[in-house]
């Protein structure tokens, strides 16, 4: 048998189809500066496995942006009436959904909302950003004094004696390095920008250029790092700071070589 440790794949949570609870939290939504809905008895409904979607009260929304387009369909959720979201003269069509008497229970009279047919989404204060997040799933930052060490190709891209951990659930540590711990004579600045409900918006991404020492000729490898300059306030620590997809570089923890994950993003 192999000492060599196994490569781990790292699945979602599953949560059954249709799984329907009540949100604890105030969630609002907002289109050119309007509020849309503000509601304390939203439902979370999972559509699919790894996180769920709102549905909103009909009583909270506001039916003046609400907008009929006659347009029925027959879901597993029940009957929903599709709508079109105006306020003033700006105009989503099929921005929502409004279910009726024989939808699941807890969801009559219930709006779901398009993500992008909205502004912005607020829990409580806080915005949340690309969908809701899983209450199921944890996201922690933590100090470190275990040395990490990034390479790709046996060229070293970044080395930390105190690394920020990120442990998420359903997906691998993530290794948060100081910039000045990072060897930029291999990256260069893209223009990807990425959103995270648990961390918010990057501040940027980098590509890696790595030569051939037999051949002379580099080799792109394409948005392999990245950095939140503004995270959200659970997630400070990792602020200014640079992390690898370990699914695409070689990871030395402690001087061990760590085997590649298999995730959602790279499986």
């Amino acid at each position: 048998m192999s000492d060599e440790p196994a490569v781990r794949d790292y699945p979602q949570m599953i949560t059954p189809f249709n799984h329907i609870e009540p949100v604890p939290r105030r969630i609002r939504g907002y289109l050119a500066g309007e509020t849309v809905f503000d509601t304390v008895s939203a439902r979370y409904v999972w559509e699919w496995a790894k996180y769920p979607q709102y549905y909103i009260p009909l009583a909270d929304v506001d039916s003046a942006v609400l907008i009929d387009e006659d347009h029925p369909q027959r879901l597993s959720r029940g009957t929903a009436r599709q709508h079109a979201l105006q306020v003033g003269e700006i105009i989503r069509p099929a921005a929502a959904r409004v279910y009726g008497a024989d939808a699941l229970p807890g969801l009559v009279d219930t709006v779901r909302f398009e993500w992008p047919a909205l502004d912005a989404w607020f829990e409580e204060d806080e915005q949340v950003y690309v969908h809701p997040r899983n209450p199921y799933t944890r996201v922690d930052a933590l100090r470190s004094s275990r040395s990490v060490r990034i390479e790709l190709d046996g060229t070293m891209l970044a080395e930390s004696a105190s690394p920020v951990m990120v442990f998420e659930t359903g997906l691998p540590t993530r290794y948060y390095i100081e910039l000045t711990n990072t060897n930029f004579d291999h990256l260069f600045p893209t223009k990807t920008v990425t959103a995270c409900p648990y961390k918010g918006t990057t501040g940027g991404y980098w590509s890696a250029r790595i030569p051939d020492p037999r051949t002379g000729s580099e080799t792109i490898y394409e948005d392999l790092a990245w950095m939140y300059g503004f995270p959200t306030r659970q997630l400070l620590p990792i602020s200014g700071l640079i992390a690898f997809y370990n699914e695409r570089v070689d990871t030395y923890l402690e001087g061990q070589l760590l085997p590649r994950p298999k995730t959602h993003f790279f499986p």
